[in-house]
């Protein structure tokens, strides 16, 4: 019974917080309704036993947004200022959702403890985490492998195209920077009162 109310709740939050990442008007606020919606649903892939896929939405996907998250607070022109004054008055708001969040981790924790929410899911033999290695191992090697070469190939691009030789941009000399001597770099000064310092 828990395991349904579980079920439920996860997919309602998710469902509620995936529209609201919609009709949100500031895109700070579509950013964090988005982290919502993936740990709602991370806990309904926690609920019919795929922990992997759920730790991968936590890490990948909520790790991934909050980079998001910063490249959206660092490009757009958002105004902290009116964030700030409006602190006080979502306060309410932000309580609920921690509230809400707080009782979804223990639904999950006595949900996962009552076992699984429908007979129909069957009883894993080993964990999901050894069965998707083994699968991915032994019949999807080769894509795994391809995939592996298709992402080194465009990590090598992205590399080679940003650090391209630039004519109005000074290059780094290691070799020169490493053989340069403390005496060459500082030098002692005495300069009179009111003359400044001369470069």
């Amino acid at each position: 019974m828990i395991g349904l109310i579980a079920f439920y709740v996860f997919a309602t939050m998710t469902i509620a917080s995936a529209v609201a990442v919609i009709f949100a008007r500031n895109p700070v606020h579509s950013v964090l309704w988005l982290i919502l919606a993936f740990f709602n649903a991370a806990g309904l892939m926690l609920l019919v036993g795929a922990e992997f896929i759920a730790m991968l939405l936590v890490i990948v996907y909520v790790g991934a947004v909050a980079v998001l998250f910063l490249f959206v607070v660092m490009m757009l022109d958002v105004d902290f200022a009116s964030l700030r004054s409006g602190f006080t008055k979502n306060l309410p708001f932000g309580l609920l959702v921690a509230l809400v969040l707080l009782a979804e981790i223990i639904i999950a924790i006595s949900a996962r403890q009552a076992g699984p929410i429908a007979s129909a899911i069957p009883e894993a033999s080993q964990p999901n985490i050894v069965a998707l290695g083994e699968m991915l191992y032994s019949r999807f090697l080769f894509p795994f492998e391809i995939a592996g070469l298709i992402l080194l190939v465009a990590m090598i691009g992205a590399i080679v195209l940003t650090h391209r030789s630039r004519g109005d941009v000074r290059g780094q000399n290691a070799s020169k920077q490493i053989s340069r001597r403390p005496d060459d770099a500082v030098v002692n000064k005495q300069p009179g009162v009111g003359e400044g310092m001369t470069l």
